[in-house]
């Protein structure tokens, strides 16, 4: 049972259009099936370690964070309007991507990152750690053996099912899409990005204000 509730858990969690689809969707227009899949499974690998550690009792010592929380904010609002100008550049000047035979040199990119887009993110600890004492509190999973790992990891495949039915869809009908509609869509997942970045720097000076008061 508990194997079912964490594919569930870790598939719906990767549906919310957030910073990591983004960049999955665009990896794969950019390049194709092989690199968004890889973005993906990088987020399920990441969501796996995420969970395992928060269920296992870990997460309290995520505690001691708490004061680098607006530091972490404002590294993933930077990151973010990096790729949003990355991705604008490339709209200018995009050419439909063309099969590839040796994509072995720019394999690491999607990766790299899916990583900072996670360490930088200080609400996906946030999700893991609510994830792991919502469990722990009505006894689904116990937080010692193996029943911990078995649940992190049928979270993580819930999560890479998600990515592969997204990058499947878009690889597959991407296809039909003309330069201009690429450009569109280049220029609406810049902009996504710059509102998230936009919320996490808010949310920064919102939090000092409360504390002010």
């Amino acid at each position: 049972m508990f194997i079912i509730l964490g594919l569930a858990i870790g598939f719906v969690a990767a549906i919310p259009l957030g910073p990591v689809n983004i960049f999955v969707i665009s990896q794969t227009i950019k390049r194709e099936f092989f690199h968004g899949f890889l973005a993906g499974l990088t987020a399920g690998v990441l969501d796996f370690i995420y969970c395992v550690i928060a269920v296992m009792g870990i997460f309290h010592i995520t505690i001691s964070f708490k004061f680098l929380l607006p530091g972490m904010k404002v590294l993933a609002a930077l990151l973010l309007i990096a790729i949003s100008i990355r991705l604008i550049r490339q709209s200018k000047s995009f050419l439909e991507p063309q099969p590839q035979v040796n994509s072995g040199p720019s394999s690491h990119r999607p990766i790299i990152g899916v990583f900072l887009l996670y360490v930088s993110n200080p609400t996906i600890y946030a999700f893991w750690i609510g994830v792991a004492g919502t469990a722990s509190a009505h006894h689904w999973v116990a937080n010692i053996g193996w029943r911990p790992v078995i649940f992190a990891l049928s979270c993580g495949v819930g999560a890479v099912i998600w990515y592969f039915l997204l990058v499947r869809y878009i690889s597959k009908h991407h296809g039909r899409l003309q330069p201009k509609t690429f450009e569109l869509i280049f220029w609406i997942l810049a902009i996504v990005l710059l509102l998230f970045a936009a919320y996490t720097l808010a949310s920064i000076f919102f939090k000092f204000k409360i504390l002010s008061i």
